[in-house]
């Protein structure tokens, strides 16, 4: 698996990182078919699978229901080989999502979220946007407190999952990382990209698959070549893009994680 440097943090993660909200939530998720919560013994294979195929990140959320503390077991003993990815902002409870960006809930959720995680630091933290947030005048407050929290050590970068350009562009601003949306099909996001590049900023992609609908309903992510695969097409898109550091691919299948690194590859 390729390595990649996430813009001047001075980590380097693997070119394909694993997104598991499969792990710990079965609502609110927009994969074909649904989510269903792996079984412990699937969710070990998952993580085996990910270790033996070269990927070193893995990205989480508070808002992945259980997602953090199924990690914090998985990845007992082996932390070090992992870069983790979590985030603030954003709680699901009940079916429904709330925000939360205030200076004390963000601290709150960093250390919640090393408690569940079993660790004494992770390497990114981003801010879960509501689209609104990376806008609004109060971001800068949340990004005062995640200085602070990289200042004591808790997290090593911090950054912003963003839902806007101009919200992509503005993080890039104090962020170390930006995580954008792009595929095929979405391609506003190249801006953002672009300009990270320029500043030397880590770029990590979401939706590369528009959340697994590349490969349903006549390659809806964008149309590729006649007869190829659209999720490798898909996959190679993302990667081959200047200024990408990772492409997070959400799946709970140990086979489609390895389909994936295969063409990430471009085998």
């Amino acid at each position: 698996m390729e390595l990649r440097p996430l813009g001047s943090t001075g980590l380097a993660v693997s070119v394909l990182g694993l997104g598991t909200v499969k792990l710990g939530r079965d609502q609110g998720v927009k994969y074909p078919g649904g989510a269903r919560i792996p079984s412990d013994d699937e969710a070990k294979t998952l993580i085996s699978t990910a270790a033996d195929l070269g990927i070193t990140l893995i990205d989480t959320a508070p808002a992945y229901g259980t997602s953090e503390s199924r990690l914090g077991s998985l990845l007992a003993g082996q932390r070090d080989r992992w870069a983790i990815v979590t985030k603030v902002g954003e709680e699901f409870e009940n079916g429904l999502s709330r925000f939360d960006f205030r200076a004390p809930a963000v601290r709150a959720s960093v250390e919640r979220s090393l408690t569940r995680l079993r660790t004494d630091r992770v390497e990114c933290v981003l801010i879960h946007s509501d689209g609104l947030v990376e806008n609004a005048p109060e971001l800068e407050g949340t990004i005062d407190e995640l200085d602070r929290l990289k200042s004591r050590g808790l997290i090593r970068s911090f950054g912003a999952s963003t839902k806007t350009v101009p919200g992509g562009l503005r993080a890039l601003d104090r962020c170390d990382v930006v995580m954008v949306t792009l595929n095929p099909g979405a391609k506003d996001d190249l801006a953002v990209i672009a300009e990270a590049k320029k500043r030397n900023k880590g770029v990590l992609i979401k939706k590369a698959l528009a959340s697994g609908h590349a490969a349903v309903g006549g390659m809806s992510a964008g149309a590729t070549a006649q007869g190829a695969d659209p999720v490798a097409e898909t996959i190679r898109f993302a990667i081959g893009t200047p200024g990408v550091s990772s492409v997070i691919v959400g799946t709970s299948s140990h086979m489609h994680l390895a389909a994936n690194c295969r063409a990430a590859a471009g085998e």
